[in-house]
């Protein structure tokens, strides 16, 4: 499974096959197709085995907040891209490969109904929970917003070799997880407030 995560992060989808995932893994093509299934269902699996390690860590963080205090729009966030950012300090590479592959399957409609299985669910709590501190905003604008948030999360863990390159000296994403809060928060904000003046012109 380690090694269908890095083909497929590597490679992406439709690069990727049975064939260079048993040689990255030292096995034979046959071992994947038993264990994995066909290409599909082998990435299904990959997607799948992370998702509910990071479904159960942010609802659990999200509940733990709840409890402590009031909830604010930067504790939600933090509460969504903290566990990611945990995983990744605790399983390395493996951690960033699988964040690259939910790009890639965030990007393709053709997983749609892998992501309405393995994130939805979990989305669309955090969706609800900034959306009813903004209840005066259309959902609509609260749910773009949590999406360009992900993408950003998704781009910092995934493109440290880019900020870098454009002059980060500490281009290690845990590092700039308060900045991405405060970036996302601010993206937030100002699409609620916009959604708000738009509802109000009309």
């Amino acid at each position: 499974m380690d090694a269908a995560e890095r083909v497929f992060a590597r490679d992406g989808y439709d690069a990727a096959s049975i064939r260079i995932i048993a040689a990255e893994a030292e096995v034979q093509g046959a071992l994947v197709n038993h264990h994995g299934g066909s290409k599909e269902e082998l990435f299904w699996r990959v997607v799948a085995r992370r998702a509910d390690i990071l479904a159960e860590a942010r609802i659990t963080a999200l509940e733990a907040r709840k409890a402590q205090s009031a909830l604010s729009l930067p504790a939600v966030l933090e509460c969504f891209f903290g566990p990611f950012f945990e995983q990744i300090d605790v399983g390395g590479p493996q951690w960033v490969a699988y964040a690259r592959i939910v790009a890639f399957v965030s990007a393709d409609s053709r997983w749609k109904d892998l992501a309405a299985i393995c994130f939805d669910p979990t989305a669309n709590r955090f969706v609800e929970e900034i959306a009813a501190l903004y209840p005066a905003t259309a959902r609509a604008a609260v749910a773009s917003g949590f999406v360009y948030s992900v993408a950003g999360m998704l781009a910092l863990i995934t493109s440290q070799w880019r900020m870098e390159a454009l002059g980060d000296t500490t281009p290690i994403a845990a590092n700039h997880l308060d900045e991405l809060i405060a970036f996302c928060t601010a993206g937030i904000e100002a699409a609620t407030h916009r959604a708000l003046a738009n509802e109000t012109d009309a």
